[in-house]
Parts: C-alpha cells; structure tokens; sequence
C-alpha cells in the first residue's frame, strides 16, 4: 500500500523546489542582470508556506557567496543602487524581519563599504534600526554610514547619541555632540553634553564636559553681535 505524503514532508517539498529555483536564478546569468529574476517578497512568503525563517537563512547564505558581487557599476568605485545583493539581502529581511543584528549589520556594511551601493545600504541600515533601536552596534554602524555615505551629519549625529544612550563607550557621546556641533545644532549639542554629565560621576570629566558648554554658549553669543 502507498504510503501517504505528510504535511509536513509537502512543505519540506514545497520549500525545497521553492529555493531550488530560487538558487538557480540567482546564478550569475550571461545577459540578463541577476535582480532581474528575483521574485518579490510577497510571493515568496505565500509559497513558503510557513518555512519563511528556514528560507531567509538560505538567502543569506546566498548571499554571503557574494559580497563583492556588483552587476552594475555607476563609476570604477560604486554600485548601482538597489544592487543584486540588496535585493537578496532585502528579501531575506522581508522573510525574517528579526534576523540576528550581526548579519544585519553584516550585510549593511557589505553594501556600504564593500560594493558602494549607498541606496541599498541606507534602506537595510533604516529596517535594522527599526527592529534592534537599543543595538548600541548597529546604531553605531547606521551612524557610520549616515555620515560618510549619507552625508547626513544630523541623522549621524542622533544614531551616534544613541549608540551612546545603550551601552557604546562613553566617548561616543562626546562624537554625537562634535559631530552636532560641526553641523550648526548648538542648542542639541549642548543637550548631549548636559546628558553626559548627567550620567558621569567623574570630576575631571564633567569638568571637561562644562567648558565644551561654555564654549558653544560663546559661540553662540559672539554669532549674534
């Protein structure tokens, strides 16, 4: 007599063909460019039926083959934004949104330093913030990003004082305010150093911490003369 097809053995199956040809599109094709293939996350989870976690990590480990893949360039050091890697990396977000923060920050800074596509770096930076707010690492990598790729010194700034508000060394704080500072936002510098001298318990250092004040107040007074 036959032996029946479990339900679970249908969805192993399911899964199996689904990666199989996900896989194979993924290869590099001669003429068409990879992301071409890429279906979209909503069709993906629908015939993952229930294995979605199962096929982000089959997605990421895609991925990890080809860091330094970019299919098309903008000039010699860039990448087209929304690159081929984006996309899979994306996609694997999209199936596991709480993917562990390591591979998240792996793969934003794959994107950012790696193959240059700022675009995609900048859209996996924005989702992992999201999911992980107190991941001083992330936040501090995110901040990165926002002020060499982004050259956004206030986006930068407030990832680098949140860095700072959940467990980064003490110094970065003092960054976030520099970086405030430079970028004309006196009165939110001011606020980073009051909030380290708040938490600091060492003389020396809020010593320190209450000239920087004093200066950014002369500043400010020397500006409206």
């Amino acid at each position: 007599m036959t032996k029946l097809i479990s339900s679970t053995q249908k969805k192993l199956i399911t899964v199996a063909i689904v990666f199989f040809s996900i896989t194979t599109i993924l290869r590099r094709p001669s003429e068409q460019k990879r992301s071409d293939y890429l279906p979209p996350p909503f069709a993906v989870k629908y015939l993952s039926v229930g294995m979605s976690y199962q096929l982000a990590d089959s997605l990421w480990l895609r991925a990890l083959q080809d860091f330094d893949y970019c299919e098309q360039k903008t000039n010699e050091t860039e990448c087209k934004g929304k690159s081929w890697l984006f996309q899979t990396l994306n996609l694997a977000t999209e199936m596991d949104p709480l993917l562990e923060p390591a591979m998240y920050r792996a793969a934003g800074l794959a994107l950012t330093v790696i193959i240059s596509d700022y675009a995609g770096a900048s859209a996996i930076f924005d989702k992992a913030m999201r999911h992980y707010p107190k991941d001083w690492n992330m936040a501090y990598a995110a901040a990165y990003h926002a002020l060499y790729e982004e050259k956004n010194k206030t986006k930068a700034a407030r990832l680098y004082e949140k860095a700072a508000q959940n467990g980064a060394p003490a110094w970065v704080f003092s960054l976030a305010g520099r970086i405030a500072m430079d970028n004309g936002e006196d009165q939110y510098s001011k606020q980073i150093l009051e909030g380290m001298i708040a938490s600091n318990l060492d003389e020396k250092i809020i010593k320190r911490l209450k000239d920087k004040i004093a200066d950014i107040e002369s500043q400010r007074k020397s500006l409206k003369k």
